[in-house]
């Protein structure tokens, strides 16, 4: 797990020490002393670097950290919350309990932090909280609410670093909910953003993701096409900042020509970027499950899933808080794998890996379920299969995409059943 932040480091870690030591002894007794201190420590870390660490360790030891949320809501009923918790300790709890999907509990330090932060005056702080704040709200579907938050933050008056981030939390929150599936109120915001400035290149971008969002893959696909072309004749950008722009966007094009079945033209796309960047995981894993999706160039697509695996443990390996115990592979390429496999007829080793899939929290998505029914029900495991159908039913269904495989889940169940 990355992270990256931008947390002000001015908090001297001294003060922070002294706030603990005149606080420690008065909290509430019904949380034991070991767990105070551990949640009290809190408070001093300081540094990107220091707290990024701690909110990975937090995350892995899912128990443990679950049990320390809860004493930690304790002692901020117990105590006024500027008592307990400065804002290093505030923000290492929200991100914590984000991380472990905890959305209530991730909201409530995030609200605190909110709070803090903004007497500090501190604009990198303000962001970061801002930031945290409405992802959550948004995750948990508080969609009203989540534009209420965005609204005061867009009233800030925060400086430099607060102005920048407001048209780009804009574009952000244009996006996200268009994914939760408001599109009327993301298309709003994204036309308030190119009257305002409809040559911006990151403005358009997100046009083009809307439009594909909300199925109008026509004029999304025409849209890319044109925003490629725009970015590599705009010379006022470096040349290495025009080209990276312009991958990004042709990868969104290959989704979009994916979702129009123009599978030649997404595979296109996609070696042309392979030919740049041969070592890119996720080009490796994308046109290798297209392929095997569309049952075309097997070998080939399995070679090229195995390359993105491949790539993505060594990758990890470089990570500072890289542990061989708990380090997993992708549940995305662990799909892919699987699905490429079940293309080949070979069920046993598919079924495998989409098991693999499913252990972690981040592969229970629709898609995966749906693939590994299938291949179930090819190994005569027809009732395994219509629970695993039924338990990809039970996942969020938010994207477009979703939606459409749905209704073909529903279907399968429907035709097993009878």
């Amino acid at each position: 797990m990355r992270a990256t932040w931008w947390l002000d480091k001015r908090l001297a870690a001294g003060a922070a020490l002294v706030g603990l030591l005149l606080i420690g002894a008065t909290l509430t007794a019904e949380v034991d002393e070991a767990t105070k201190a551990r949640l009290l420590r809190l408070n001093s870390v300081t540094g990107n670097d220091a707290m990024a660490g701690t909110i990975v360790d937090l995350v892995k030891d899912e128990a443990g950290t679950k049990k320390l949320l809860a004493a930690a809501k304790e002692l901020l009923q117990a105590k006024k919350k500027d008592d307990v918790f400065n804002a290093n300790a505030t923000i290492i709890l929200a991100r914590a309990a984000q991380g472990l999907k905890d959305y209530p509990t991730s909201e409530q330090f995030y609200r605190v932090n909110v709070e803090q932060v903004r007497k500090l005056e501190s604009g990198q702080r303000m962001v970061l909280a801002y930031d945290g704040l409405i992802t959550i709200l948004l995750a948990s579907k508080q969609f009203d609410e989540a534009e209420k938050v965005f609204k005061e933050f867009q009233e800030i008056e925060g400086g430099e670093t607060v102005d920048r981030f407001k048209e780009s939390l804009r574009r952000r929150m244009a996006l996200l909910l268009a994914r939760q599936g408001q599109l009327d109120k993301a298309n709003e915001m994204i036309d308030k953003l190119l009257q305002e400035d409809g040559t911006n290149p990151l403005n358009l971008e997100l046009k083009g993701r809307i439009l594909h969002e909300a199925g109008k893959l026509d004029e999304a696909a025409t849209t890319y096409e044109k925003l490629v072309k725009t970015v590599l004749d705009n010379k006022r950008l470096p040349k290495d900042l025009r080209e990276e722009f312009a991958d990004d966007l042709r990868y969104r094009l290959s989704g979009v020509y994916t979702d129009l079945k123009k599978i030649d033209k997404a595979g296109e796309m996609l070696k042309g970027l392979l030919e740049k960047h041969p070592d890119n995981a996720t080009y490796n894993n994308d046109l290798g499950f297209i392929w095997a999706d569309h049952d075309m160039n097997l070998d080939e697509a399995e070679k090229m899933i195995r390359k993105a695996l491949d790539l993505d443990r060594a990758e990890r390996k470089m990570d500072p808080n890289f542990d061989p115990n708990t380090d997993k592979d992708n549940p995305a390429y662990l799909d892919s794998l699987g699905w490429v496999l079940f293309k080949k007829k070979n069920y046993a080793e598919a079924k495998k890996h989409l098991q693999l899939a499913l252990e972690q929290e981040e592969g229970r998505h629709l898609e995966i379920y749906d693939h590994f029914g299938d291949c179930l029900l090819k190994l005569g495991e027809k009732k395994e299969a219509v629970e695993a159908w039924k338990k990809g039913l039970a996942t969020p269904i938010e994207s477009r995409r979703d939606k459409l495989r749905k209704v073909e889940v529903e279907k399968k169940v429907k035709d097993a059943e009878k």
